[in-house]
This record gives structure tokens, sequence and C-alpha cells, in this order.
């Protein structure tokens, strides 16, 4: 049983990776700014112990990684700005490196390693550069575009009149992956600590067209949706960051071997888009009165 240190532990892909650890049988040290948060609570309720760490605030990251084994670490631009994740990336690195944890764990994003101009892609590199030269133990795991994305913000908008509004052709795929699978993958890699040390892996679950996710979003929500492509000059309108991201989708695409994944590693369970489709509480989400994250696009 490994003792291991999340951050992000109430958002969406430590949260999951928390909840596979705990169920895995090991201790999860769940790192957060807000330890009182109903996110925490829930945590806790899990048998997650709950820090407190600020990734600006050394001496906090100091204290709750002190005595961990591993530590599994997400970082993200959005609510902030690139030079912040990777400041706060670089300044987690140097922690887990000065408390000689024996595993990172660093989650970045898929094809972030080859040039793509994607300002949240190339701040995660420069993160994963870092921690390459910082002495500790490591593993990079790549997710492709969050399936979980599809139920919040704007596509959750468009989804309420019928439509599947995301900014990409009908006919170009997408390799997709729900947090649940990041979270489960990145418990294997703890398991199996010597197999995956040093390794830089892309992951996806499924790959599919925006026409085929529309029509696999009708199928689950029980009416009738319609593929609409939104311009990037709208986009672009909202984040620059996201405009060069899905430009990027649409030129190059996410080349990601899920079949092989899926062979190689049986044991996460994959999830396919039809599958996370099925499991969400449409009739909830598509409430007029329900309240919905912002759109948190993280790949």
């Amino acid at each position: 049983m490994l003792t291991i240190a999340v951050t992000g532990a109430t958002g969406a892909q430590g949260g999951a990776t928390a909840r596979a650890l705990l169920s895995a049988g090991h201790q999860v040290r769940a790192l957060t700014r807000h330890p009182d948060s109903p996110a925490a609570h829930t945590l806790r309720s899990l048998g997650a112990e709950l820090r407190h760490a600020d990734f600006d605030d050394r001496a906090s990251l100091d204290a709750a990684l002190a005595g961990a084994d591993s530590l599994f670490a997400v970082t993200t631009p959005f609510g902030a700005d690139t030079a912040t994740e990777t400041r706060q990336g670089k300044a987690l690195v140097d922690a887990a490196a000065a408390a000689r944890l024996g595993h990172l764990v660093l989650t970045s994003a898929a094809h972030a390693d080859r040039g793509t101009g994607v300002p949240h892609y190339e701040s995660k590199h420069l993160v994963e550069q870092h921690l390459r030269a910082a002495g500790v133990p490591w593993t990079v795991i790549a997710p492709a575009a969050f399936m979980d994305n599809y139920a919040s913000g704007w596509t959750l908008d468009g989804l309420r009149d019928g439509t599947f509004a995301w900014p990409m052709p009908a006919d170009r795929p997408l390799t997709l992956i729900p947090a649940a699978d990041i979270g489960a993958f990145a418990a294997l890699v703890f398991q199996r600590r010597d197999e995956f040390t040093g390794r830089r892996i892309d992951i996806a679950s499924d790959e599919r067209t925006p026409g085929q996710m529309a029509e696999i979003l009708a199928a689950a929500i029980g009416r009738p949706i319609a593929h609409q492509e939104v311009s990037l000059a709208h986009v672009r309108t909202r984040s620059a960051d996201l405009a060069a991201m899905f430009a990027y989708f649409t030129a190059d695409g996410l080349d990601v071997d899920v079949a092989q994944l899926r062979r190689d590693y049986p044991e996460v369970g994959w999830h396919s888009f039809t599958d996370w489709a099925a499991d969400q509480n449409w009739p909830a989400l598509l409430s007029p009165l329900s309240i919905e994250s912002p759109v948190s696009v993280e790949q």
C-alpha cells in the first residue's frame, strides 16, 4: 500500500485518480487549497486525508508532501494563465524532488511534446521538460480531448436547443477520454511503477467524429441532436488559446492508438463515447434550472 499525494483532488482528473487509488487500497493524501469544500468533504468520506496546499506557497507544498511515497500532479492555465501554469508546475516538481518522492506522475496533454503552438500545450511541455531534469522518477500521461467537456459550457447550452455545437468539421476524427479513465490509468501507473518510470504515454479511450458524437448524444439524450460547426473566429472571441487548440484538432488531429491501449491495459476498463454518454444524467444536466460549470476544456 502506497501513500500517494494527489493535486487537483477536487477537480476532474485529480478526483478521478484519488477515487481509483482509494478503490485499489492505497492511502490518498488529497492536496487542495480548499480542504473544507463540498468536494473535499466527499473525498474525506471515501477515506482520503485532506491537506491544504497552494502551488504558490512552497512551505505548504513541502508540508503536504512530507512522508508521501508518490505524487499525482495536474496543472492548469484555466482560471489563471499559461505562465502561471508553468511556474506552479515547476514549483510542484521542485517540491517533489526535495521530498525525495519515489515516483511523480504528471498529467499533461496528448501531443504537448510535438510543438503544436497551442499555448496551454506549450506550458505543459515546459513542465514536462523541467520534470525530466529534476532527478525524481517520473511518468507523463497525456490525455486526449476530455469527454467530460461535452456535458458543460457552450456544448451543454447547444444540446438544450438540439444542437451539438463544436468547433470542428462533422467528419474530422478526434480521440477522446473521460476523466474516469485517466484516473484508472494513473492508478495502474502507480501500481506498476517499474514498468512506467521514464515513459511518456498519450492516452485515449475512443475516436469519433463530431457527426458521430452528435448521433451518440442524440441516442443517449433521447431527442434529435444535429452537429453545428462553431467558427474558430467565434471561439477566438472567448479564448485565443482554445481557438488554437481546435485549429490543431482540425488540421493535425490527436493520433493516439486507442486499440493498442485497450489491448495492452484492459484492466483500465476503457469507456467508449457511447458508454460515457449513456452514464450521464441528461435530464438533470439539460434542465433549465441546472447550474453547470463553464466550459472546462483542458485538452
